[in-house]
């Protein structure tokens, strides 16, 4: 009888709290045989076999299932074929490459999960770094400093836009679908390898980055279809006044500063009056987006003034996951069918801005927009807008 289970550290070696070895138990004939799977974490992160609590996760009990598939299939070979169980044989048909190799196998990756830890970078740069290592576990052919190559990147970039993310059309009751990783999510993925590779030649670690040679071969590309609030949509949601002091009052005052402000999530968190000047009695900045350190022109609109106004001047806090969930229910509340997001005002910002009349390049300067292709979306949705209101008359008139 053959028996299986995942296992953390069997031998104990691994001291209380730090990360140990996951090894796969196979018991055949009351025997057991343990096998590394070379994926590491703490015990109390191996549930019922397993991977739980930590970021990496999903990534890391792919890998886990698919060693975990190679071993099976190498054992049972060695049934059928009646011959002894071999621990290093076997390791080395699960991953395809000799157990002395191991440490190269996965040395790369290793490496920059090491750098990430050490980095003098904010917390949401961090994240977006260790979210690409789960990645780069996951698609599990540019672990090693000798894979990496033009081609390797090229691979990798073909690999990630068959990924898909899980998408809400907004309504609650909805079910929920799966859809492919834009551009933007792509080029973040490629943009933040590029920037660890070139840390590891400074180090010496490799002598050249692949992505000197691919520059302007991955493009984070412009979003075509651009949503925002329609006017009767703003007037529901500032007309909707939630208990003072809860997460909904701030969720639903946040995101109408957004609406009046056009500035970003991360840049609203940021917000100090203090780096604003009275400037013919109005409140005004020449500021840097967080994001991407692109200047941006500020104007307080007596509406943004007011949620100012309610929190001693300054911008309500709440981290980005609260503020989503909140934003779901306000557009319940409001019967809004637009999907409302963090990203949802500033779009609407620029869209408004537009059609009230505020020129183009002035758009670009209120948004911060390092490209004004980026600024043209919200002309491109109004002229569709129009066409729209054109057919819906030109409908009208046929029954008249």
């Amino acid at each position: 009888m053959i028996t299986k289970a995942i296992v953390f550290d069997h031998r104990g070696r691994s001291k209380a709290g730090q990360e140990g070895p996951v090894e796969v138990r196979i018991t055949y004939n009351s025997k057991p045989y343990y096998i590394n799977t070379d994926i590491k974490v703490r015990g109390r992160e191996l549930r019922d076999g397993m991977i739980v609590g930590r970021q990496d996760a999903d990534a890391l009990n792919e890998q886990l299932r698919i060693v975990v598939g190679r071993i099976e299939r190498a054992v049972n070979r060695c049934i059928e074929q009646k011959i002894p169980i071999n621990v290093s044989e076997i390791k080395k048909q699960a991953y395809n490459v000799a157990v002395t190799d191991a440490s190269e196998r996965l040395a790369m990756l290793n490496w920059l999960n090491d750098q990430v830890a050490i980095l003098n970078v904010k917390e949401g740069t961090r994240r977006r770094y260790q979210v690409l290592i789960s990645r780069l576990r996951q698609y599990d052919q540019l672990t090693a400093w000798s894979q990496l190559s033009i081609e390797a990147i090229y691979n990798f970039d073909a690999w990630l836009h068959q990924l898909t993310k899980v998408q809400s059309n907004g309504d609650i009751q909805a079910e929920r679908e799966e859809v492919k990783i834009g551009d933007a999510s792509v080029y973040n993925y490629h943009k933040s390898l590029g920037a660890l590779l070139k840390r590891a030649v400074k180090f010496g670690i490799i002598e050249s980055n692949p992505y000197d040679r691919l520059r302007g071969e991955f493009r984070k590309g412009v979003t075509e279809n651009t949503e925002f609030l329609s006017e009767e949509e703003i007037a529901a949601i500032e007309s909707l006044h939630p208990i003072r002091g809860t997460q909904m009052a701030m969720a639903r005052d946040l995101f109408v500063f957004q609406i009046y402000t056009g500035l970003a999530y991360s840049d609203t968190q940021a917000f100090d009056i203090s780096n604003y000047k009275k400037v013919v009695g109005k409140w005004v900045n020449i500021g840097n987006r967080i994001k991407t350190g692109v200047p941006y022109v500020s104007q307080l609109l007596p509406q943004a003034v007011e949620v100012l106004e309610r929190y001693g001047m300054q911008v309500p806090k709440i981290n980005n996951t609260q503020y989503n969930q909140s934003l779901k229910i306000i557009q319940h509340a409001c019967g809004i069918k637009t999907r409302l997001h963090s990203h949802l005002g500033r779009h609407t910002f620029g869209t408004r801005m537009q059609a009230l009349g505020a020129k183009l390049e002035n758009v670009q300067k209120m948004m911060g927009h390092r490209d004004i292709r980026m600024t043209q979306r919200y002309a491109k949705v109004l002229a569709e807008s129009v066409r729209d209101d054109f057919s819906m008359v030109e409908e009208k008139l046929k029954t008249k």
